[in-house]
């Protein structure tokens, strides 16, 4: 299947983006949803800001403390043994294996273009932390339209877990809360754009504890803000490049042959490539075909170096005819763009093997 990556990849990265935090440096600029608003092209970016720090020894944590309404930073030794700092992205409790600290504060900014490929960056945030569930910042954003109204689902991080707040706007400019909806520990909820018999559906991601792998599940609401009937869709593969975890993608496409949900997947070395799943157009919790091999892999300098390398992860898509154009976070740090084929993408399933 044909892959045509933009020549001047990344489109967005953390250098164009100007920091909000005093004495901080902006580190990530990636994981976007997407939207068209007003003739423009929108990508509510997560941004990621560290803690500028002059000593090599000491690795920085920031807190969002709701009360204060304002950020504290923590310092940590790298020799101290109580904490593993082997995954730059975070801070771990050696005792527990548990996420203690982000090295980051992650929050929501907008990007806008005419044309889809040059964008310009809001210097203010379009969704901050704000409340104590939020502390450890909000990130991969999914933006899903739905008459007048964008939806966006992200996940928050704190001490408690990791959830899943729904916020609305019309404008993007004013923004509706709606609370955490899909409670710890859950991760990649995507709604579909309409109601199908009579019901919203969604994507989620449950991450077990006990039992269970993470895995991609279907909710169904009567009012988008109370879920249930929860069920497993589909899992991992074991020797495929989606065998560690999985998680949906962009906002599925509807097609005569049924909904096209593009899915991340990590393999065991926490190498995330974007797949493909086609589901029922009348019933989304039935797989009708899945693709076997990645249509997009890591494999450009900007994909495979990095903050973290060897990851590409789209929150969101745009179609014109035939053209999906995605876009996708590269190694949790820029933005780029890629277009495909959709007909490609549909023939390349119809020659997979679902299990």
């Amino acid at each position: 299947m044909r892959v045509e990556r933009y020549l001047e990849n990344p489109i967005i990265t953390p250098e164009m983006v100007k920091p909000y935090h005093e004495g901080f440096e902006v580190i990530g600029a990636f994981n976007a949803g997407v939207a068209r608003y007003n003739g423009e092209v929108l990508l509510v970016l997560r941004v990621a800001e560290r803690p500028k720090s002059d000593d090599p020894a000491i690795v920085k944590a920031p807190v969002f403390d709701a009360k204060e309404g304002r950020v504290h930073v923590f310092d940590f030794r790298l020799d101290d043994e109580r904490y593993d700092y082997s995954d730059p992205r975070v801070i771990r409790d050696r005792s527990t294996g548990q996420l203690a600290y982000l090295t980051s504060l992650s929050y929501l900014r907008l990007a806008r273009s005419k044309d889809g490929y040059h964008f310009s960056i809001a210097e203010n945030p379009l969704v901050y932390p704000s409340t104590p569930l939020e502390s450890f910042g909000i990130e991969d954003p999914r933006v899903t339209q739905i008459g007048e109204i964008y939806y966006i689902y992200f996940s928050v991080v704190s001490p408690k877990g990791i959830g899943e707040v729904l916020v609305s706007t019309k404008d993007f400019v004013t923004i509706t809360r709606h609370g955490m909806i899909f409670a710890p520990e859950n991760k990649d909820v995507i709604l579909f754009p309409e109601k199908i018999g009579g019901k919203y559906y969604a994507l989620h991601r449950p991450v077990p504890k006990g039992v269970g792998d993470p895995e991609i599940w279907i909710a169904e609401s009567p009012d988008l803000f109370h879920w249930g009937n929860h069920r497993h869709l589909f899992g991992l593969r074991k020797g495929s490049w989606d065998s560690r975890r999985i998680g949906g993608g962009a906002v599925p496409i509807k097609t005569e042959q049924g909904w096209l949900e593009l899915y991340h997947g990590a393999d065991q070395k926490d190498r995330y490539s974007m797949g493909a799943v086609l589901l029922d157009l009348h019933d989304p919790a039935k797989v009708i075909a899945r693709s076997e091999e990645p249509i997009l892999k890591p494999e450009a300098a900007y994909e495979v170096n990095g903050f973290f390398a060897n990851v590409v992860f789209s929150c969101g898509a745009l179609v014109e005819g035939d053209r999906i154009r995605l876009y996708y976070g590269v190694a949790d740090q820029s933005m780029a763009l890629a277009e495909f084929s959709l007909a490609e993408i549909l023939d390349s399933l119809s020659s997979g093997v679902y299990s």
